[in-house]
């Protein structure tokens, strides 16, 4: 539980840091940034603690791991935070442990009691209430572009559960990682010149999204995906908005509304009621 707590603070923390980031340094810039520094320090990590080389036969889950959960998902968010304000994006994002749900039940046949559903209903309204509260945000196709980053996030989340019964969290995220950055190096050249003229601002805030959010946030996730059922895990991802939220206000000085404060709470609640049902009924 405390892993995919310390994974809600540094993932909320990304959303206003892509904020800093990818203006100057393009959606693809900064995707390829934040996925090499990643892929560098998960790669050093892995070597000292000598974690194996990854089977033939799961190469596929592999590829489709680093395909939704780190290309795809970068490359969209940050083109949709290009308009979209961070706070907005998290909120957005938060609807991705439905899809996970959805995914988990579809191939893994995990179960999903009635009061998991009534408390992802819940939280789901929280979101909704925190959307309507940003009256200055339409459903333009910004909105749209960060609409298909929580789906494919949502898809991820479940696609590391066979990988994970093999090996570890850090081998699981190392893959991913590596996978995600092969896959984003050929669209590089659209955004070098961004890329290269950066300044030291951009470039702090892209080292630190991928040390932290990414590499640090994607091996506590797997460590809390493994040992969790995946309608829990994802569940504390409705905790990320609000963080994100405050977050944004302090760094950015995007002052939540009164009504975003409300929607947060209630989605706060719909996590107590998920989590209270797993507990529940694992007694």
């Amino acid at each position: 539980m405390w892993a995919g707590l310390a994974v809600v603070v540094l993932w909320a923390s990304a959303f206003p840091a892509i904020q800093v980031a990818a203006p100057a340094m393009g959606a693809i810039g900064l995707s390829f940034a934040r996925l090499a520094v990643a892929t560098v320090a998960l790669v050093a990590f892995a070597a000292i603690t000598r974690a194996r080389l990854p089977r033939p036969r799961d190469l596929g889950w592999i590829a489709a791991c680093g395909f939704f959960g780190m290309a795809a998902y970068q490359l969209l968010l940050n083109t949709g935070e290009l308009a979209v304000p961070a706070g907005t994006a998290s909120i957005i994002v938060a609807a991705a442990p439905l899809v996970s749900v959805a995914v988990a039940r579809v191939l893994f046949r995990e179960r999903v009691s009635p009061v998991m559903i009534a408390g992802s209903a819940i939280a789901l309204g929280g979101v909704a209430f925190v959307c309507l509260a940003r009256t200055g945000v339409s459903l333009s196709a910004s909105v749209w572009i960060v609409v298909a980053a929580m789906v494919v996030q949502g898809i991820y989340h479940p696609l590391q559960r066979p990988l994970l019964a093999r090996y570890s969290s850090v081998e699981v995220a190392c893959y991913a990682m590596v996978a995600g950055t092969v896959m984003t190096l050929p669209l590089v050249p659209f955004d070098l010149g961004g890329l290269l003229g950066a300044g030291p601002g951009p470039w702090l805030a892209a080292v630190y999204l991928g040390l932290l959010p990414s590499a640090a946030g994607f091996v506590l996730w797997a460590y809390a995906v493994a040992r969790m059922p995946v309608v829990v895990s994802t569940s504390l991802l409705y905790l990320v908005p609000p963080v994100a939220v405050l977050i944004a206000w302090v760094w950015l000085g995007e002052l939540p509304v009164p009504a975003e404060l409300l929607g947060g709470a209630v989605v706060i609640v719909g996590v107590a009621v998920i989590s209270w049902a797993a507990r529940a009924r694992r007694r």
